[in-house]
């Protein structure tokens, strides 16, 4: 529901007074729509309140600007402008006081919320103790000469690596084959034609057939020496 029509001059005139800057109707219906006002009768009352002089208008073209009576304000003088400036610059400063105040009070908080309550700590120290414990246990057993892994598991591990090993190698040199015989007479660029097909090898990937290969053979002499 629309408020009255005097409650509308009164919110208009409220409303261009705080502005105090040139503003056109459509300007002040926009600010002014939680009212539930209109453009046509914003449009009619800031009219009202320039024809009975309690506003400025000026007219450019169609369009009309409106103004808050400048006459109402009390303008400072060069000597209230300096003190307001000097009040102003004090103001920013304890401002920048207070968030560095701020920060740094949220910073300590962020420190002690990072830190581990007392139960905390002793759940840690618990879980600590236990790891320390086990770990002291397969060292014992390290040390007395215990074989943790069982020769014939190490050795079927062994053949299932190996032959991975193998299938690796042997798919490789079938693709190095089958890639000369395609590249060989190619117009191509070489790299430029694999990255079109999305080949990738397996440095691309990271990995080394050698390296593997290498630690194959490393467990095996490993395995003679103990």
């Amino acid at each position: 529901m629309a408020p009255k029509s005097d409650n509308t001059e009164a919110i208009v005139l409220n409303f261009v007074n705080e502005q105090n800057r040139p503003l056109n109707s459509q300007n002040v219906a926009d600010f002014l729509q939680k009212y539930n006002l209109k453009k046509t009768a914003i449009q009619k009352t800031l009219d009202n309140l320039a024809d009975s002089k309690r506003i400025s208008f000026k007219e450019y073209g169609k369009q009309k600007i409106y103004l808050a009576r400048q006459d109402q304000f009390d303008i400072p003088n060069n000597e209230d402008l300096s003190k307001m400036k000097e009040e102003n610059s004090k103001l920013q400063q304890q401002l920048q006081d207070q968030k560095r105040t701020i920060s740094e009070v949220e910073g300590e908080i962020k420190t002690l919320q990072s830190n581990l309550t007392l139960e905390q700590i002793v759940e840690k120290k618990a879980e600590l103790g236990k790891e320390v414990k086990e770990m002291e246990d397969k060292l014992m057993k390290l040390r007395g000469g215990v074989t943790l892994v069982r020769p014939e598991d190490r050795k079927a591990v062994e053949e299932i690596y190996s032959e991975k090993i193998s299938q690796w190698r042997k798919r490789k040199r079938m693709f190095k084959d089958l890639w000369d015989a395609i590249t060989e007479n190619s117009p191509k660029d070489i790299k430029e034609f694999k990255e079109e097909l999305g080949i990738e090898y397996d440095e691309d990937a990271g990995v080394s057939l050698q390296s593997y290969s290498d630690l194959l053979q490393h467990g095996k002499k490993r395995a003679r020496g103990q």
